[in-house]
């Protein structure tokens, strides 16, 4: 009898990291009955990722509505997704990370006694309130999950400091370098005539809830201030839809000479404007991932990141929402060659690529029961 299996993501992200796990599911058809079920917490980004990596969904919740609250998601995330349970009635229910979805879906499955697997597992700051509302959904994932799928030593040590069994930790890698392997190898056209190639380039994304308000007025400005005082350079921010962010990021950074303000890009154009970019400012965490498997050196919007490995191995420095800092890390990297590739050449500590092979040869070898 095969084993079946049901993915469930909602967001970009999940979809991005999920997606060579659902590939690699699919190769195993004489073993595995795969499903996917995605919430469509965000539609139109989600959309373009399910179309690069050919993938479609058995099901979809389709529950995204303007101005959506967290409770009000959750409440109808829940009731969705279980009924997919009873209907569909998965051996192993497979998330990824630490969305609402992932987090409902988890509790769901819980409720209805199937098991889960969590890929990108043990990822803390330790702060209940940044990431918001991420840290807590990934905490209560791992206290219900069967399979935690951690993508790094360190990652995996957290979980066994927080008391869950070794049996039940397996280290993977991550699957956001698979994912980005896979694209960077398709031809793309960026189609943007507007850039300089003598000039460099700084790509910037920045959208995180914690970051509302005065950090984010903080950062725009610190950006602002980098632009004008390095005409080598130049700036492209793909702005989130969300209107937190976009009402700051108009205000301050609108008709900035060398400033480009884009809408948000796919899966695929980013990746070859992020290979394309000198350096990457950001509040994103797939993004402390993937830059360093291109040698892009990362400055992180944060105050605190759950992707610590990042930082030791010198791929990533955390500068904060501080203007100054902002400011002298930037220009440092931008002027001091020895600063620029210590970082560029630094090995990236998140895998090899084959993250999603392990993960389904683990479920395969394992197959355990409740």
């Amino acid at each position: 009898m095969r084993t079946r299996i049901l993915s469930i993501f909602g967001t970009r992200p999940e979809a991005i990291k999920m997606a060579p796990v659902v590939k690699e599911l699919e190769k195993h058809q004489d073993s595995i009955e795969s499903f996917v079920c995605v919430t469509a917490q965000h539609r139109e980004m989600l959309d373009q990722v399910l179309s690069l990596f050919e993938i479609e969904p058995q099901v979809d919740l389709d529950l995204m509505e303007a101005n959506q609250t967290l409770s009000s998601l959750t409440a109808r995330a829940l009731n969705g997704v279980t009924n997919v349970l009873l209907d569909i009635k998965p051996d192993i229910v497979l998330l990824q990370g630490d969305t609402t979805t992932v987090m409902v879906a988890s509790l769901a499955s819980f409720y209805q006694k199937i098991m889960v697997g969590h890929v990108e597992a043990g990822l803390r700051t330790y702060d209940k309130y940044s990431p918001f509302p991420e840290e807590i959904n990934r905490r209560l994932v791992s206290a219900m999950a069967t399979y935690n799928f951690a993508p790094t030593q360190k990652a995996a040590n957290a979980l066994m400091t927080e008391g869950f069994s070794k049996e039940s930790i397996f280290i993977t890698g991550n699957t956001v370098i698979d994912a980005l392997l896979a694209t960077i190898k398709k031809d793309c056209e960026l189609d943007m005539d507007f850039l300089d190639p003598n000039k460099k380039l700084i790509l910037v994304t920045a959208h995180r809830r914690e970051n509302f308000g005065k950090p984010f007025q903080n950062m725009c400005k610190a950006l602002k201030e980098i632009v004008v005082r390095n005409p080598d350079i130049e700036v492209v921010y793909p702005v989130h839809l969300n209107p937190n962010v976009r009402k700051p990021v108009n205000q301050i950074l609108e008709n900035t000479e060398r400033f480009h303000l884009i809408e948000p890009l796919g899966y695929k154009k980013f990746v070859h404007l992020m290979n394309r970019s000198h350096l990457v400012l950001t509040d994103s965490g797939g993004i402390q991932e993937e830059a360093p498997s291109l040698g892009k050196p990362v400055l992180v919007l944060r105050n605190e990141t759950e992707r610590p490995e990042a930082i030791e191995a010198g791929t990533a420095k955390l500068v904060g929402t501080d203007i100054d800092t902002i400011i002298n890390e930037t220009e440092k990297l931008l002027h001091n060659r020895d600063e620029y590739e210590k970082m560029a050449r630094a090995v990236n500590p998140y895998g090899d690529g084959n993250a999603a092979d392990r993960i389904v040869k683990i479920i395969l070898s394992e197959k355990r029961s409740l």
